[in-house]
């Protein structure tokens, strides 16, 4: 009798080591799957988090279009970089400082380039770029946004408001933007060239910018 209540004693006691054993292999399991899961959260979220930094000068773009004698003259400034900072998680925070090469003016034949290189237009032996400076961000809606900043050009810093929406494509972040450059704030066209019957004052500015993640 004794040795059965032994052996019934011992039986209990395995169980109860049993039951322990797997209720600590269950915690176990349980840990590594949520250490596993914080780990994936934090991942995705650093991916998610993508900072974008560097202007691929190669696709990006700076148009314009102005009016000359009644005519539309289309042109671009194919040399300008700078610095972006912009995250699509929190867009209000972005940065951008960009510079343009004013001798980089592309549009009509070499006569008009040569003399929007003078004295009379962008001097730009003088003054040889021109900078934007963002200063406040505001988003507007889904993808689009407000960007305030300041404009200088031959050593005049005026405040410009561009309006610019944003996608993504690829592992690239795209931005297009516009403003309306009122070049006579800027002393771009002295004496005949003041005319705004010759030339006109408001040039409508695009800007193509492709970004690639830092």
């Amino acid at each position: 009798m004794a040795y059965l209540n032994e052996c019934r004693f011992l039986n209990k006691a395995a169980g109860r080591l049993k039951m322990q054993f797997l209720r600590l292999s269950f915690l176990k399991l349980r840990g590594i799957n949520a250490f596993a899961y914080i780990a994936f959260m934090l991942f995705s979220a650093h991916a998610l988090a993508i900072e974008f930094n560097a202007i691929d000068t190669a696709k990006s773009k700076i148009n314009f279009t102005s009016k000359l004698m009644g005519s539309t003259i289309n042109g671009s400034f194919d040399q300008f970089g700078g610095v972006v900072n912009f995250n699509p998680d929190n867009p209000e925070k972005a940065k951008a400082d960009i510079w343009i090469a004013l001798a980089s003016f592309n549009a009509g034949g070499d006569e008009l380039r040569d003399e929007a290189q003078g004295k009379e237009w962008f001097n730009s032996k003088v003054f040889p770029r021109a900078q934007f400076v963002s200063e406040a961000i505001k988003k507007l809606g889904a993808n689009k946004l407000e960007i305030k900043g300041k404009l200088t050009i031959k050593n005049k810093t005026l405040p410009l408001i561009m309006v610019a929406d944003y996608q993504a494509q690829g592992k690239q972040m795209i931005f297009n933007g516009s403003f309306e450059l009122m070049r006579l704030s800027y002393d771009l066209g002295a004496a005949a060239w003041a005319d705004t019957k010759s030339v006109a004052n408001e040039v409508p500015v695009k800007v193509h910018l492709v970004l690639n993640p830092k």
